[in-house]
């Protein structure tokens, strides 16, 4: 194996849950109520029953969980069918490094191998907690997406190192893990360019079911190649040579506590521009906005305002990948909701009207504040010629403007809603912050089953 190769597997072997600081499993519970609240709020999109159909037809031995679901299926396509779910709203959190990317993605395999192996809650915690420290160690090391690749390519093998940690693979067998997970992923960037579809939020759990896949290759004894990174062919041939160092340790924290959580449905980096809308729109009439300036910083418009489509969405995940559209709806309606991305929404006349109003732009200083931050700034003239502005430089939500407990609990309450029941939520929530002592992961998982609107067959 590769020096690289070497470093990832020494790290994952010595990741241990008794070694986890208690401020560290504290944000992994965060990071579950907050990633499980998203599921649910997705939960019958039309993308999400798609997602279940598909994952309905397959069963393995051992099986795994579908959140919600009376049915289980194989290990792969539990991670693929709650990843995709979790990642529809675009709400999950997200890590901004080189590269930024959502490294929550990797709760869903990691909690279908726990579920699959009977495993505990600490088991479970300890390899979201290694997953999270790869992926996010990554984002920190490659800026991949320059190179035409996309964030799924630190999910795989972040994916890969979870699921090897929870089989007990040895160092040997990690290792083939790795090189098996990375050789045949290698993801395009183009799934974020232009219109956008379906994968985009399907492309990271993707990438969770097929990490799982190359560690029970591996399990078995399958042989990949034996310099994933730096042979010839290899990722340094790809995106350049790079030094991988442990991602956590010293003075260097668990990249779980580094994380930012989101407030609003939307792409990450409009979530500044989206509070700063709210805040200026208290003092006046959306009537009375003659133009809308929205500055920012660099990253935020390649994300958010580069495409014609970002200025025109005709799709669920272009709209919430669009900074004039997610600010247009805030100041249109005050709020930011899954709702807002309906068909109807896209459609609306005033929506498109405050989006010909607006016009995006970068401020070089903005831009010299990030990744430290994410500022975005709002600039509205009325047809007065009054000027309002507003600047957020920390969303809330952010690492550096933490949500506290009772915020992450109000975000899952609210998203729970329409699932199911509040005395079905209070009981789901006090799972989970006990969930590093549960015995079973499969009882927490069977938990979201039991829901007021069974007798619907909502539940699959």
């Amino acid at each position: 194996m590769d020096a690289t190769t070497r470093r990832l597997v020494d790290y994952a072997m010595g990741a241990e849950f008794r070694n986890l600081p208690g401020e560290v499993v504290h944000e992994c519970k965060r990071r579950l109520i907050d990633t499980l609240a998203c599921v649910v709020g997705a939960y019958d999109a039309p993308l999400s029953q798609m997602t279940r159909a598909v994952a309905k037809r397959y069963t393995g031995t051992p099986s795994a969980t579908v959140l919600g679901c009376s049915w289980q299926t194989t290990v792969e396509m539990a991670a693929f069918a709650n990843g995709v779910m979790l990642r529809y709203l675009d709400m999950s959190d997200m890590y901004r490094g080189k590269n930024s990317g959502h490294p929550s993605d990797l709760i869903a395999p990691v909690l279908a191998v726990a579920d699959a192996l009977g495993a505990g809650g600490a088991a479970a915690i300890n390899a979201i907690t290694l997953a999270y420290d790869v992926y996010c160690s990554f984002c920190e090391t490659i800026a991949i997406k320059s190179k035409g690749w996309d964030q799924p390519v630190y999910g795989v093998v972040a994916s890969a190192l979870g699921a090897a940690k929870l089989l007990g693979l040895n160092h040997e067998q990690t290792a083939q893990a790795v090189a098996l997970a990375l050789a045949p992923n290698m993801a395009l960037a183009q799934t974020r360019r232009g219109e956008l579809s379906n994968w985009k939020g399907c492309a990271g759990a993707n990438a969770s079911r097929n990490g799982i896949f190359a560690a029970l290759l591996a399990q078995e004894g399958f042989t990949g190649p034996s310099a994933v990174f730096e042979g010839k062919g290899g990722l340094w041939d790809v995106v350049g040579p790079f030094e991988w160092q442990p991602a956590a340790g010293g003075d260097i924290p668990h990249r779980i506590t580094k994380t930012n959580l989101k407030s609003f449905p939307v792409c990450y980096h409009g979530q500044s521009a989206v509070w700063a809308a709210l805040d200026a729109r208290k003092r006046f009439q959306v009537s009375e906005i003659s133009e809308i300036n929205v500055e920012t910083y660099r990253r935020a418009i390649e994300e958010m305002a580069n495409d014609p489509t970002r200025w025109a969405p005709t799709t669920h995940e272009s709209a919430d990948h669009s900074l004039p559209y997610a600010v247009a709806v805030a100041l249109l309606e005050g709020e930011v909701t899954a709702a807002s991305f309906s068909d109807e929404n896209l459609k609306d006349p005033m929506v498109a009207d405050l989006m010909r109003k607006t016009k995006v732009s970068e401020d070089p200083g903005l831009s010299a504040q990030y990744p430290a931050w994410a500022p975005s700034r709002l600039t509205i003239r009325l047809a007065t010629g009054e000027v309002v502005k507003a600047e957020v430089k920390s969303p809330r939500g952010d690492s550096t403007n933490p949500m506290d407990d009772k915020e992450v609990e109000a975000k899952f309450r609210s998203m729970y809603r329409g699932y199911g029941d509040e005395k079905q939520s209070r009981t789901i929530l006090q799972s989970l912050w006990n969930f590093d002592r549960a015995q079973n992961v499969r009882d927490v998982l069977g938990l979201f089953v039991s829901r007021v609107n069974d007798s619907s067959g909502r539940n699959d």
